[in-house]
């Protein structure tokens, strides 16, 4: 983040905890005046500090109870076809590219093991996959909405 104070830090705090709270709420959470937000609000989103606002749908929340990252090492120039492949796989939430050893790593959701196992299995035998590592979610902390 650059050049934010601590008021800017603890409204941004505030909208990831609630991005539909009121300026009203805000404000009273905050002990600022509601044109104080606003204008911070504005400021923020001007700046582009605040890329937008998003929404979480019940799918979102209630997700596949299996989950995890598979760390993916690719050889050669398959990349974007490999990322074509995994995005149209039932159990891949997300595929990021990344610097290090490995080259993407896939967020996946599954409702059983076997799912996970079977998803693997086909992601292993993809042409120029060369090496992976999954990890399992065990637990996962939000933060909580304020009453």
């Amino acid at each position: 983040m650059s050049n934010l104070d601590d008021i800017d830090i603890r409204l941004i705090a505030e909208l990831r905890r609630d991005g539909r709270a009121s300026i009203s709420d805000l404000a009273t959470r905050l002990k600022l005046a509601r044109a104080t937000v606003r204008s911070r609000i504005e400021r923020l989103m001007a700046s582009g500090e605040i890329a937008g606002f998003t929404v979480l749908t019940r799918a979102d929340v209630s997700a596949a109870p299996i989950r995890g990252l598979t760390l993916i090492g690719i050889e050669g120039r398959g990349t974007e076809r490999i990322i074509a492949h995994l995005q149209g796989m039932p159990a891949v939430q997300a595929v990021h590219s990344t610097n290090g050893r490995w080259d993407l790593i896939v967020e996946l959701a599954t409702d059983t093991l076997q799912e996970l196992d079977d998803t693997l299995v086909r992601m292993r035998r993809f042409e120029g996959i060369t090496s992976s590592e999954t990890n399992l979610y065990l637990s996962t902390r939000r933060p909580l909405k304020r009453p």
